[in-house]
């Protein structure tokens, strides 16, 4: 008896459905399993972090909160990946649509009539983000650079261009020397619909519909799959890979760089130090356990986000580090990165032929 990986003909739904789900309970067996070591009750840890995430409304808007940033990021990342275009640079891309976004409130503002400067700080932002990715998108389709550690070391550039910002020349002269820019004026704060929780979350799942729609229903999606699937294949069916490769990746971008907007003109209200504290990275777990697809991605942000906010309830109730949240995220990438490999391939048996029995000495 021997097992092959047979790669399936068509996506099925079954197993879209399926395998996240086995994933999911199983990655809760492991982290029940690492909780137990520590000698804590996995059911009563599990129950704290879910009533620190939904068990009130302060807690539910927290969570959306974290989610509101994680959707919009994890979308961002699954259009690249839906390429192979492998964009590790979320986090630097929504660091730099915020400080974009800060730069026109700060200096602009007062040209800028009040109606119309949110608008314009928001695509800013989202401007911003597609330009920063789209450097290593250029990069790839043009000298073939390796787009994984581009996007990487320019969110270490990013993230430090953002902090010389706050720390130094756009430092508030009246923050009693705290580092972060002036506060915005409330014209460009983003208008919120539960505790912290802003429109931000309307913007993510009106994004997460039309992503579905483009790549369900339009030629445009039609060549990206072609692309993400084969490139020889495409540029044989006369694909332009390389232009679609970097429009697809300045989309991505842009809705990392709308991350970013949203959260300094709906959370901060400036820019300040916190921007930057590993959406871009946890996008990266959303856009794999979502499979890459745009509808399920607002679902396992709001999921994500809850680990993270039941982090901190685990920590008052239970005595565990808050970061247990983190490492919990960290045990569902695995089964779930293992659990994609059911969802390309299909497990098929195949019985060994019996050998002929040996004739007799003597007989023809």
């Amino acid at each position: 008896m021997k097992i092959i990986f047979e790669k399936r003909k068509s996506h099925s739904v079954a197993a879209m459905i399926a395998v996240p789900v086995i994933s999911f309970v199983f990655s809760l067996i492991l982290t029940g399993i690492m909780l137990a070591i520590f000698k804590a009750n996995p059911f009563i840890t599990f129950g704290a972090m879910f009533n620190g995430a939904f068990g009130s409304m302060m807690g539910f808007s927290e969570t959306l909160v974290k989610a509101i940033p994680l959707m919009l990021t994890g979308l961002g990342i699954s259009i690249a990946f839906k390429l192979k275009f492998w964009n590790i640079g979320a986090e630097g891309q929504l660091t730099m649509g915020g400080v974009a976004t800060a730069g026109v409130v700060l200096f602009l503002g007062d040209s800028i009539p009040p109606t119309l400067l949110l608008p314009a700080a928001l695509l800013t932002g989202v401007l911003a983000g597609a330009l920063w990715a789209g450097i290593p998108a250029i990069l790839k389709t043009s000298l073939n650079v390796d787009e994984t550690l581009v996007t990487l070391m320019m969110n270490y550039v990013a993230i430090m261009f953002s902090e010389f910002l706050f720390y130094g020349p756009w430092r508030d002269p009246k923050g009693f020397g705290f580092p972060g820019s002036k506060a915005f004026p409330e014209t460009v704060w983003l208008p919120r619909i539960l505790g912290r929780a802003h429109i931000g979350l309307y913007f993510a799942l009106v994004a997460a519909i039309l992503l579905w729609i483009v790549f369900k229903r339009t030629r445009w999606g039609f060549e990206l799959g072609i692309i993400g699937a084969s490139p020889k294949a495409a540029r044989y069916q006369g694909i332009a890979v390389g232009r679609n490769i970097v429009l697809a990746v300045f989309l991505s971008g842009a809705l990392c760089g709308l991350a970013g907007a949203t959260e300094v003109t709906g959370i901060a209200r400036r820019l300040q130090q916190g921007l930057s504290i590993g959406y871009g990275y946890t996008a990266i777990i959303v856009a794999w356990m979502a499979q890459l697809n745009p509808i399920a991605v607002p679902f396992v942000a709001v999921l994500m986000a809850a680990l993270l906010v039941g982090g901190d309830q685990v920590q008052m109730m239970m005595g565990l580090p808050a970061a247990m949240g983190i490492v919990m995220q960290g045990m569902m990438l695995f089964p779930m990165l293992a659990g994609s490999l059911f969802t390309e391939y299909r497990v098929k048996w195949i019985r060994a032929p019996k050998r002929a029995a040996a004739c007799p000495e003597g007989e023809a």
